[in-house]
């Protein structure tokens, strides 16, 4: 066992684990440099504690940050720690989780503890889309390690947490009081790499509850577990809770329950994970209202969706389908969020989530729930990009755009036309979810209360899908 004093890097290897079930590894381990009186100081364990251990009967890899040591810098022998960890995770085909808390490089080892960072930035590189990588922040974590959290998969935060590359005070005309760019609140909403924050507690709590919920590695199939759950359940909120993502994919899920990640970035899309008939499914769908714990709306978001929105459904799709997970989409939207600061990214996201979709060869479903128009009803994962069967519910439209707009484009030197009735028309023969059946873009359509089960038998008749894709290193999208 490690010699290292009592402390909260220990603590929360408990917390995480099922009880007794840790077993440390290279606990005797400590500092090899010598420079700048390091002679003098203990450094148990060299700053972290790594091992493996279980979460609800899963066997995980973990490494925790000792800030009693060297305030959790990374040293030479630090980085190798958590490198041959990854190196064991690897082979046993194991999620990795770090529980970071960390002054940075050690600048006593410098170009050791540089080199070492480097090392596991590399093993982290190997590692993605082999096995899950979870890091959790619940001190500090800055300069180079925050890069390390980007090469995770899944990134929680602990409320009073500070994750930054360069510290507030550091950016131009700014400080920690006017944009405090290192929380946990700017970290969820502005740059979306943080999938979840809230107390020690409740970090503690999510990586748990995702661990059970996601596959261990690439080579699982998508996990099965028990559901009581009725298969035939009606989706009975679905008709009136639709424009709310979050509402529609729980009122679907087995037991009401709804893994949501990054909730306040790209808030116009909901993204996360669900379980249908006991299977875990990637789940997203647009959002154009936020409904409140009353019901009443908290906020109007619109149909369009926005750059955030895509990056985020790029980045969950590609997750998806490196672990096998299925897909289902709801989609509801009218077109591309338009604005001076939009126009600068929007073809580059949506470009992304096109690829990402047309890419993934996991079993896809989607629902239109309302709308799909426009380029943008093609990118939310249309037949056209390879979804194995769609849904559509009754009253849906599948067009280019508005019929009234596009009857007043049509008609625009006919000063003659009844718009109305030409809008009418419009609607009858290219924007209803029948003429789109009539042309084999829509495979069912369905009335709300039944999206539950006929999704689920969607999935159930895709479980043994395989398909492949043309031979190449990999895509430059």
């Amino acid at each position: 066992m490690s010699t290292s004093n009592a402390s909260s890097a220990r603590r929360r290897i408990e917390s995480l684990l099922d009880e007794k079930s840790f077993v440390e590894i290279g606990g005797l381990v400590s500092a090899r440099a010598t420079d700048f009186n390091l002679k003098q100081i203990d450094t148990p364990s060299d700053g972290v504690i790594t091992g493996y251990g279980l979460i609800n009967d899963v066997l995980v890899y973990v490494y925790s940050q000792d800030v009693s040591v060297i305030n959790g810098t990374i040293g030479e022998m630090h980085a190798k720690k958590i490198a041959s960890l990854y190196d064991l995770a690897m082979k046993m085909g194991a999620p990795v989780i770090g529980l970071i808390d960390s002054a940075g490089l050690r600048l006593q080892e410098a170009m050791d503890a540089l080199n070492g960072l480097g090392e596991i930035y590399f093993k982290q590189s190997m590692a993605s889309g082999v096995i899950p990588q979870i890091g959790a922040v619940f001190g500090s974590c800055g300069g180079g390690q925050c890069i390390s959290m980007g090469l995770n998969d899944f990134v929680f935060m602990e409320d009073k947490a500070k994750l930054f590359v360069n510290s507030p005070n550091t950016l131009k005309d700014n400080y920690t009081e006017k944009c405090d760019t290192a929380s946990a609140e700017y970290m969820s909403a502005e740059s979306g790499i943080v999938d979840f924050a809230g107390s020690e507690a409740d970090v503690i709590a999510k990586i748990r509850e995702l661990v059970s919920i996601i596959p261990s590695n690439n080579e699982e199939d998508a996990l099965l577990a028990d559901e009581e759950d009725d298969l035939n359940r009606a989706s009975a909120n679905l008709a009136g809770g639709y424009k709310d993502g979050v509402l529609a994919l729980t009122d679907i899920a087995d037991g009401y329950d709804f893994f949501e990640i990054k909730p306040e970035f790209g808030k116009d899309l909901v993204a996360g994970f669900i379980k249908l008939d006991g299977m875990t499914v990637g789940a997203m769908a647009n959002r154009s209202v936020i409904y409140d714990e009353d019901g009443k709306v908290k906020e109007e978001l619109g149909t369009a969706i926005s750059v955030r929105g895509l990056e985020k459904a790029a980045s969950f799709v590609n997750l998806c389908d490196a672990f096998n997970i299925p897909l289902l989409t709801l989609t509801n939207v009218s077109g591309f969020k338009s604005c001076v600061h939009c126009e600068k990214r929007i073809a580059k996201a949506a470009a992304a989530l096109t690829y990402a979709f047309a890419n993934a060869t996991v079993p896809k479903v989607n629902l239109i729930t309302e709308l799909a128009f426009g380029s943008a009803g093609v990118v939310m994962n249309s037949k056209s990009l390879g979804c194995d069967v769609t849904f559509a519910l009754e009253g849906a439209k599948i067009g280019t755009m508005d019929s009234k707009i596009a009857a007043q484009i049509i008609y625009d030197n006919d000063a003659s036309a009844d718009l109305n009735a030409k809008a009418k028309e419009y609607d009858e023969l290219q924007n209803s979810a029948l003429s789109a059946a009539k042309r084999g873009y829509i495979d069912y359509i369905i009335k709300a209360d039944e999206a539950r089960k006929y999704i689920i038998g969607a999935f159930e008749m895709l479980y043994s899908k395989r398909e492949d894709r043309p031979f190449k290193k990999h895509g430059t999208v």
